[in-house]
């Protein structure tokens, strides 16, 4: 920080060490990128903001699925009003493959990996790219949250009593807008998958197949509700299709376009003193579910 004088710092390190490592860069006066989960604790991510806030630099975090390129297009359709209003249910769900037995004992032998040191465990270090989208949309800072997680009977098979993988969250915002969030190692198929509903029309997305679908709220008369909605789900499936195949042609959909288009993103918020891509309150609220989850299971 002394030599180099760095404009920006990315912060990649373990989540532990986010936190010091991110008050130094900005007491310096840098802008910091940090990687997910931006904090150990709510505390933590209060800290990070004030600091930043006070000093004027900016700060993100990388939770780079809010920006692929199906999110991006969601928030869209969402700011130009098809879900008919605001938000009326939510559910999001993040899946994580443990992989084979070899693999997570491996994992689970060293009790001192770092993931395993986190406040939630091998949950802290994966439910952010879930919860954040969450919080993009759920109004508010503060929801309600009932939270219950447990250890699976594959983990448990392996000897594990500790390490929770499975978990069930409901959530209810400051306005009535609720939330479903799912986060599982065993269920198949693994999904990441995002569905918003408001009181006209439904949004869904699939974060791995990179489609998204608009749901239609009004329904068909008759038996025309049994054929034409497969007809309207075929074309954007096809739609689908093509669009990625365009995209993979013109060789942007590698794994980390959304993390280009974040850092772009965050990059022209400093030098162009532009909005941050995700807000202090998307971050703040990020940080309180995950605290609550935590402290519930």
């Amino acid at each position: 920080l002394e030599d180099a004088r760095p404009d920006v710092v990315h912060i990649t390190t373990p989540p532990q060490s986010h936190f010091e490592i991110g008050k130094r860069c900005l007491e310096a006066g840098c802008h910091i990128y940090v990687e997910k989960p931006f904090t150990i604790d709510a505390a933590e991510t209060e800290e990070i903001l004030a600091t930043a806030e006070r000093r004027g630099l900016k700060v993100t975090v990388g939770t780079d699925e809010q920006y692929s390129p199906v999110a991006r297009r969601m928030r869209e359709l969402i700011r130009g009003g098809y879900l008919g209003g605001a938000p009326v249910h939510i559910e999001s769900t993040w899946c994580y493959e443990l992989g084979d037995g070899a693999y997570v004992k491996a994992l689970l032998a060293d009790k001192g990996h770092w993931a395993r040191t986190l406040p939630g465990g091998l949950l802290h270090n994966t439910i952010s790219h879930g919860i954040a989208k969450i919080a993009e949309y759920l109004p508010g800072e503060s929801p309600r949250i009932i939270a219950h997680g447990f250890i699976s009977p594959f983990l448990k098979s392996l000897g594990e009593n500790r390490m929770i993988d499975e978990l069930r969250v409901i959530l209810q915002g400051e306005t009535g807008t609720t939330a479903y969030f799912t986060f599982s190692s065993q269920m198949r198929p693994s999904l990441h998958e995002f569905r918003v509903y408001g009181p006209t029309n439904g949004l869904a997305f699939d974060e791995d197949q990179q489609w998204l679908i608009e749901l239609r709220g009004e329904r068909y008369k008759s038996y025309a509700e049994k054929f034409l909605p497969q007809v309207g789900f075929a074309r954007q499936y096809c739609a689908s299709f093509r669009r990625n195949a365009r995209s993979f042609l013109a060789r942007d959909f590698h794994m980390s376009v959304g993390k280009r288009y974040l850092i772009e993103a965050f990059y022209r918020s400093i030098t162009e003193g532009a909005s941050v891509p995700i807000s202090h309150r998307e971050i703040r609220m990020t940080s309180r579910i995950m605290d609550a989850i935590f402290e519930q299971t």
